[in-house]
């Protein structure tokens, strides 16, 4: 079941990185950031209110547990600022693979943590994946991408890296508490954080000031969000469930972008990073069927 929970997770964040994709383009990164979080708490409101509504302010009401999730959210919100830099001015077939790389990161997290061990199957998965991260090292580079000279692949493997910490304490959270009030209380949290961040960055600092322009994408980036994350905490909390498996078949995202880049962007250097894309496939599906042997 945890692995069902793990390919809807997947596909929602497809969606989702598409509708940022469009959200983004010409637009003020900093106002959709903190219109994302406003949308995902009012998506929340209703578990929100009746917790509320019955004196119930969350995980046993003790301040340990709201102090964990604020900490989530921190971590969240700063992976998701680099990431929106990134995926606003990176090519969807450039910046998904990279984000799709963080597995390889959950991997010895979850080795080192957790203490998970992987059978022949999904280590032969895993350097696949090592395989395509190089792959589209190289294949980014040849588009003006490269690691020395571009800050957006560097805000997009940050955004990576602090994707896989914020994972790895997932794991951590869904041992103690329900994943509905983690992602309700979470998605609170992020929404004050960003109004104040933002009120007080614009407020000060005029000249960073962009224009920002309403569209219908924007509240589909918030709601395939928590769908993604809701089918992903369930996932998690599931007795003998496994982060890093989870994680790297979550990158499986990758493909709704990757098509919707190819055929609505018009992007280049399609057949190289298509090779790269099923090398990713095989080592999702190799994960997939690991997890059953």
């Amino acid at each position: 079941m945890w692995i069902i929970l793990a390919l809807i997770s997947a596909l929602c964040l497809g969606f989702y990185d598409v509708f940022k994709k469009l959200s983004l383009k010409a637009n003020d990164v900093l106002t959709v950031l903190m219109l994302n979080t406003v949308f995902g708490t009012l998506y929340m409101s209703p578990f929100l209110i009746i917790e509320l509504s019955h004196g119930n302010f969350g995980f046993s009401n003790t301040l340990t547990g709201h102090l964990l999730i604020l900490a989530k959210s921190v971590i969240v919100l700063s992976s998701w600022l680099l990431g929106y830099y990134a995926i606003k001015h990176l090519p969807l077939t450039i910046q998904g693979p990279i984000n799709a790389s963080r597995p390889v990161i959950v991997l010895v997290g979850a080795l080192i943590i957790f203490g998970e061990r992987l059978n022949w199957v999904q280590w032969i998965g895993i350097l696949l994946g090592f395989a395509s991260l190089f792959f589209i090292s190289r294949i980014g580079a040849k588009e003006g991408f490269s690691l020395k000279h571009s800050k957006w692949i560097w805000m997009s493997i940050g955004a990576t890296a602090l994707g896989a910490i914020s994972a790895l304490y997932d794991k951590f959270l869904m041992k103690y508490y329900q994943p509905i009030d983690v992602q309700a209380w979470y998605s609170l949290y992020q929404c004050f954080i960003m109004v104040i961040a933002i009120s007080i960055i614009k407020g000060g600092k005029a000249n960073i000031r962009e224009k920002f322009t309403w569209r219908w994408t924007i509240p589909c980036i918030a709601l395939f969000l928590t769908i993604a994350d809701l089918a992903y905490f369930y996932s998690l909390s599931i007795p003998g469930s496994m982060v890093a498996v989870v994680s790297m078949i979550r990158r499986g995202s990758v493909i709704v972008s990757f098509i919707y880049g190819v055929v609505a962007l018009h992007e280049k250097n399609i057949k190289p990073k298509l090779i790269d894309l099923a090398v990713l496939m095989v080592s999702l599906a190799l994960l997939v069927i690991g997890s059953n042997l």
